[in-house]
């Protein structure tokens, strides 16, 4: 009985992890890219992406030591 819970949580809380993923890299990327086509970035926008790109390879991370895949 606490074994299904289990398994059951464990799935459910790593479909929120891949949503976040998912979420941080569209993020990354967008600000990536605007940091690109901008002349002179401010040092907030520079923080930003720095921050959005470590929360992505931080939940990467954390997928791969879950053994997570995506499912198609």
């Amino acid at each position: 009985m606490f074994f299904r819970r289990k398994r059951r949580l464990r799935k459910e809380f790593d479909e929120k992890l891949l949503n976040r993923l998912n979420q941080l890299k569209i993020k990354w990327t967008n600000n990536r890219a605007i940091n690109e086509k901008i002349f002179d970035p401010s040092e907030e926008f520079i923080f930003e992406v720095k921050l959005s790109e470590a929360k992505y390879f931080f939940l990467l991370h954390e997928a791969k030591e879950r053994n997570i895949t995506i499912q198609k």
